[in-house]
């Protein structure tokens, strides 16, 4: 019995294309987990989506250790003739030293490669540590950034035409009922501007009106903390689905960062019609401009203050802000809107690094 022509009746499907995402998963707290969760489960229509664990509990230095053996015998062990593609979750530090090697070590053996960049502090780290960040960028076919300037920190590495901004993303919600509630989700401390907020949440003179600030998160810096502050409920750090539902239920999100890259925080928030008060750093600006937020200035309590106030007392203005948060969501941050620019761009990576391995096999 013949086998069936390629293509013909009969033929076999071809091997839909592997997305493998080095990085953690799981309900972990860290926005780049959860983004990286956001690819895990979406029923992409032309991709599958792979997680290759690199990081485990902090600390444990044996399990380090054998986590990046494992690694490194996964990644050795891609073939080449399958249609993937390797993406590096990259934020800075020990992240870009363990997540870079093993896209590099993709790269040397023909596998294309994507460099996701997150973290707040990547402009700093690339100032401090060029040779890395240039290195491991460079071992990237495509550079995926989540703000101007990342995008502007990379293109001082690669050319600027394998760079592609591209927001984060989650699915859409059903927010349920809500509550005069401002929470905050993060971990609490000086670069999530915790003092920032209490400050301006003492200047508000507390709890008003039956308004609660509900400050969700792991403490970082404990002396930045009052818990007596009238009004003022910490709760810890939470299960994402736990914080997810108390932003269901909130009516005002707050996230007075010093220093962010594009917190999925904001997202989420208005992804469940909160209205949110945030600051001009990172990428946040850029979500919130032109009515979809209130944003202030890094550092200043007083302008803080006076967003929260405004949206506080006058609850059509919180109304509007909010849907204006909602609508802009759905069009520029939904995954619904983003996923598929990320998985053209994946496609991408993975046929021209096809095409580049192939090129290199004839040429032998």
């Amino acid at each position: 019995m013949t086998a069936p022509e390629h293509g013909g009746p009969g033929a076999a499907a071809p091997p839909r294309p592997i997305v493998h995402h080095l990085g953690r998963g799981g309900d972990i707290a860290g926005g780049m987990t959860q983004v990286v969760n956001g690819y895990l489960e979406w029923p992409f229509e032309h991709v599958d989506t792979r997680l290759i664990v690199t990081r485990g509990d902090p600390g444990d230095s044996v399990a380090a250790d054998l986590l990046a053996a494992g690694d490194a015998v996964q990644i050795s062990g891609l073939r080449r003739s399958t249609p993937q593609v390797v993406v590096a979750h990259l934020s800075e530090g020990g992240s870009f030293l363990r997540e870079g090697s093993l896209l590099r070590m993709a790269r040397a053996r023909g596998i294309p490669t994507i460099a996701h960049l997150h973290g707040s502090s990547f402009a700093e780290f690339a100032a401090r540590r060029p040779g890395v960040v240039g290195g491991f960028l460079r071992a990237a076919d495509r550079v995926i950034s989540l703000s101007e300037e990342s995008t502007e920190v990379a293109a001082g590495f690669v050319d600027r035409e394998r760079i592609e901004l591209i927001p984060n993303a989650i699915p859409e919600s059903s927010p349920t009922a809500k509550h005069p509630i401002v929470a905050f989700g993060g971990v609490v401390g000086h670069r999530k501007g915790i003092d920032v907020l209490q400050r301006a949440w003492a200047d508000l003179g507390g709890a008003r009106d039956g308004w609660r600030l509900v400050v969700a998160g792991p403490v970082r810096d404990e002396h930045l903390v009052d818990r007596q502050a009238d009004g003022v409920e910490f709760v810890g750090s939470l299960p994402h689905d736990e914080l997810m539902a108390l932003l269901d239920e909130s009516l005002v999100a707050v996230l007075p960062s010093r220093e962010e890259a594009m917190p999925m925080f904001i997202l989420e928030a208005l992804a469940r019609r909160c209205c949110v008060v945030s600051t001009d750093v990172g990428g946040i600006e850029a979500v919130l401009r032109d009515g979809a937020g209130l944003v202030v200035p890094p550092g200043d309590a007083e302008a803080l203050r006076a967003a929260l106030e405004s949206v506080l007392v006058d609850r059509g203005l919180l109304e509007a802000v909010a849907d204006e948060g909602a609508r802009v969501f759905a069009e520029r941050f939904s995954a619904t809107a983003v996923f598929p620019r990320v998985e053209s761009l994946w496609l991408d990576a993975i046929n021209g690094g096809r095409a580049r391995t192939l090129a290199a096999g004839a040429a032998v």
